[in-house]
């Protein structure tokens, strides 16, 4: 029996002039400046990004786990920055669903993939059937596994598992933060083919930070953080800079060292296009 779709639509995202600053000590840390981010309905994105760059922050601050110092984070209907704390654990406990680094922080040790989806189900405070658990498995071709003992299965298996009860509650938003780390190629492309088939079966808005360019190119849109800020965008083999509400934007990494900070730029228009000329101080 194939699993009834758990989620009715995917919830949009729309991040608008996003500052997250926090306390270090005695020093204040910008760890996002101005993001500008709008994800449909349904689509399935991946954040990139060096350590520091604030992709994590971001994905955080979607799950309503970090509160905005300024701008808006809006989650279908609901602005994250005007919600309760209750109001925020409803949110999680049924519309957004974060799947954590590493699958053991995300699965009960004891129980197996079947009770653990169970249970999953059962913290939504929805009503589900005796074999819902087995049904949403089968619809993620992991029903062979369900009564498998988590100490026998491999990384990729446990990570797959995680990602069912994840989304056992029905979620319109999943969250993934580096689904694929640590799993041999093997293990990468099962995950890879589980929040596709997520997405295709449910309708459920992906987001995943990795650092993985292989698990982008797979996912689709591929969004480049920069010192707090999205700094550029893939779509299939094309690459672009995005332009900040300031008017701000990042070289491609590949140009950095030939066009290092401080140097002279002439802009000029060339019909509906611009021109950078460098020019020598």
């Amino acid at each position: 029996m194939s699993a009834p779709a758990p989620a009715a639509a995917g919830l949009p995202v729309r991040v608008e002039g996003l500052v997250h600053i926090y306390r270090l000590f005695d020093t204040e840390v910008v760890a996002l400046r101005g993001v500008d981010l709008t994800i449909a309905a349904g689509e399935t994105v991946t954040l990139f990004g060096p350590s520091g760059s604030g992709k994590s922050t971001l994905l955080a601050a979607l799950s309503g786990l970090v509160r905005p110092s300024a701008g808006t984070v809006r989650i279908g209907d609901a602005e994250i920055g005007r919600m309760s704390e209750r109001e925020l654990l409803r949110l999680r406990r049924g519309r957004v669903a974060t799947l954590l680094q590493g699958a053991g922080r995300n699965l009960l040790p004891y129980a197996s993939p079947a009770q653990n989806v169970a249970f999953a189900q059962r913290g939504t405070g929805r009503r589900h059937r005796a074999d819902a658990a087995a049904d949403l498995l089968a619809g993620l071709d992991l029903g062979h596994l369900a009564d498998a003992p988590l100490a026998a299965l491999s990384g990729g298996e446990l990570q797959r598992v995680a990602i069912a009860a994840a989304v056992a509650g029905g979620p319109g938003l999943l969250l993934a933060d580096e689904p694929t780390s640590q799993l041999d190629a093997a293990g990468r492309d099962a995950v890879i083919a589980t929040l596709q088939r997520v997405n295709e079966r449910f309708g459920t808005t992906v987001v995943a930070v990795t650092h993985d360019r292989e698990v982008g190119a797979r996912l689709g849109r591929q969004v480049v953080m920069r010192a707090g800020r999205v700094g550029e965008e893939g779509r299939g083999d094309e690459r672009f800079v995005v332009v900040g509400a300031d008017g701000a934007l990042h070289l491609p990494h590949s140009e950095r060292d030939a066009w290092p900070a401080g140097t002279l730029v002439e802009v000029r228009r060339d019909g509906d296009d611009l021109r950078l000329v460098r020019r020598q101080p």
